[in-house]
């Protein structure tokens, strides 16, 4: 085997392939890229045997062929090799060695048998559909945030991607909670989706398919089977096995019936919340709301540390109302609106809260209160 590819278009393949690559594993092939050349172009393909992605680069392919080397190692060796350099990087089987030459560079990397590294089997997908990067990029960055990271509830450990019913008709929606807080998140439902079974898309999975919804302009091929789901673009396809549980019914915890309003300035909310919750105890964070007519204050108490109080305008024509929450989770929520205006909705100081943004009922997030 052998080609050569420009520096910039190797660092780009390789990167996307090395951070799928598991720093700590008992399977030596599992660190390696497999590398395939053929045609006009070049396979760099990476598994932890739960995802898969595959990058296709063009290059110009003199020896078609394959082999597999240290992902991490080559990674490192092109980050660190000069802007517009061209790489070549040639195998000639017997030796065991992949040599990477670019300028008066010279490496020389161990390489394992092709035969031996994982190709995730393709399964019968059950739903294909496309849908524009932006929309898939709004789906999953406003939902991640409520992933939880209990390893016992396992089925929590990612994000539920579902066909649902919302009041304008079926939605594709992303749901993600961790038993504090709730994140449920609306889209159009692309043509052909219908028919999707639901399934959960877990954290790491979601994590690198930031990496293909970059590209405002790009449509994403989705397709979804029972224990799989790939997300591609003409130059990459991302292969992830699905959490295998039921996700729990999050309806159930999306309060209906808050009606004590307030309307407040999202960016001024999460400033204030951010500046409070600097003298708040590390272990609890928590920060108390007292609402009055068209007044906010937020304060903190913490005995060991000293306290806190700030004044915010909004817009609240209730009852008087004290309410805590973890400052953390306040912060997390109020960066995910984009527009002006965060709107809470409370019941009582013991019951969740609903938070969305202005009107807009296709972003809405319920956060638990705490004791202050």
């Amino acid at each position: 085997m052998k080609f050569s590819i420009e520096r910039g278009t190797l660092l780009k393949a390789v990167s996307q392939a090395q951070s799928v690559v598991e720093r700590r594993n008992t399977i030596p092939i599992l660190a390696n890229v497999l590398i395939e050349a053929e045609g006009d172009g070049v396979h760099f393909r990476a598994t932890d045997l739960d995802v898969e992605v595959v990058d296709k680069a063009a290059a110009q392919v003199e020896r078609a062929g394959a082999t597999t080397v240290p992902a991490v190692t080559l990674h490192e060796i092109v980050r660190k090799l000069p802007d517009g350099a061209l790489v070549t990087l040639a195998d000639d089987g017997a030796s065991g060695r992949l040599t990477v030459s670019a300028g008066r560079s010279n490496f020389q990397l161990a390489t394992l048998p092709k035969e031996d590294f994982p190709v995730m089997a393709s399964s019968e997908y059950a739903s294909n559909f496309s849908a524009p990067a932006p929309v898939l990029r709004r789906l999953f960055d406003k939902s991640k945030f409520a992933i939880s990271t209990e390893e016992t509830r396992y089925y929590l450990n990612g994000v539920y991607m579902h066909v649902a019913e919302a009041e304008g008709g079926k939605v594709l929606r992303c749901v993600a909670t961790d038993g504090h807080r709730l994140a449920r998140i609306d889209a159009d439902l692309p043509e052909g989706a219908g028919e999707m079974p639901g399934v959960i898309v877990p954290r790491k999975t979601v994590g690198e398919l930031r990496k293909l919804l970059e590209d405002d302009e790009m449509q994403i091929a989705v397709s979804v089977s029972d224990t799989k789901v790939r997300f591609a673009t003409p130059d990459i396809t991302l292969t992830s096995k699905v959490i295998d549980g039921t996700f729990p019914d999050y309806s159930r915890v999306i309060p209906q019936g808050n009606t004590k309003r307030m309307e407040v300035d999202a960016s001024e909310f999460a400033s204030a919340v951010d500046r409070v919750a600097t003298v708040s105890s590390e272990r609890s964070r928590a920060v108390k709301l007292s609402l009055d007519e068209d007044r906010l204050v937020l304060s903190v108490n913490a005995p060991d540390s000293g306290a806190a109080e700030e004044e915010l305008a909004v817009a609240y024509g209730d009852e008087k109302l004290e309410i805590g929450f973890n400052a953390k989770y306040l912060l997390e929520i109020a960066s995910q609106v984009d527009r002006e205006n965060a709107v809470f909705l409370f019941n009582s100081s013991g019951d969740p809260t609903l938070m969305r943004e202005g009107n807009d009922t296709t972003a809405v997030y319920v956060v638990m209160p705490m004791r202050v």
